[in-house]
């Protein structure tokens, strides 16, 4: 969501049943407006919100002039105070892979690798490494593991420069009825992993402006993912 559109958003997210409440929704459409300003983003989106045992996290992201480019992941405890996540990296995400159950609610909370399965703990701390993970580790490792398994965007909402940079595309009023059906006209906004594997001639009839991520279509295993179209009320 983006931080201009937020309060409008957040009224449509809150119909499924769940949302912030009217207070959290008038703090942080002010919040994120002055974090874009002291951090120089060129766009801030609200992620969304990881609910803890003791509190949540507020995630937002910021965003340079290239919308594909690794983004700046920040969380806040009350909606006002930010701070920023470390990058993620692969052993973040190994090791928050073996951890389960709820978030705590405090970043500083230590998860000892004793409290998971001890085979897994002796692959994690082998070579000296550290025997615990923060749970600001886990944080950001479970960011980035959502953001690469349901970041989807439709087909024609971002383009690709000749430059490479990748930006909204001001002409995209939306999907029709028909390309809507079709799991061909939604992406991963995620860095390509299928794409890359394809030949030439796979790639002959792909227009390289809209066609530079991986679509849901080729995702395994098939029928993972189904288009639902709900009526307008």
């Amino acid at each position: 969501m983006d931080a201009a559109s937020l309060p409008a958003a957040l009224e449509l997210a809150a119909g499924g049943g769940a949302g912030l409440s009217p207070e959290k929704r008038a703090v942080l459409g002010s919040s994120l407006l002055l974090l874009q300003r002291d951090y120089r983003f060129d766009r801030v989106w609200f992620w969304g919100c990881i609910q803890g045992v003791r509190g949540a996290y507020y995630i937002a992201e910021g965003l340079g002039p290239d919308r594909a480019a690794p983004r700046s992941r920040l969380y806040s405890l009350n909606c006002v105070e930010w701070s920023l996540l470390p990058p993620v990296t692969k052993e973040m995400i190994a090791q928050a892979e073996q951890l389960t159950g709820r978030f705590q609610g405090d970043p500083s909370f230590a998860y000892e690798f004793a409290e998971i399965n001890a085979e897994d703990a002796e692959k994690l701390t082998e070579g000296g490494k550290e025997t615990s993970i923060k749970e600001e580790v886990r944080l950001v490792a479970t960011i980035e593991q959502i953001d690469r398994a349901v970041g989807i965007i439709p087909r024609g909402a971002f383009v690709k420069t000749p430059l490479q940079s990748v930006h909204e595309n001001r002409n995209f009023e939306g999907l029709s009825f028909t390309e809507a059906k079709k799991l061909s006209s939604y992406f991963h906004f995620t860095e390509p992993v299928n794409l890359k594997n394809k030949t030439l001639l796979e790639k002959a009839d792909l227009d390289p402006s809209t066609d530079f991520l991986d679509s849901l279509e080729h995702d395994i295993p098939q029928g993972l993912t189904t288009p639902a179209l709900i009526p307008s009320a």
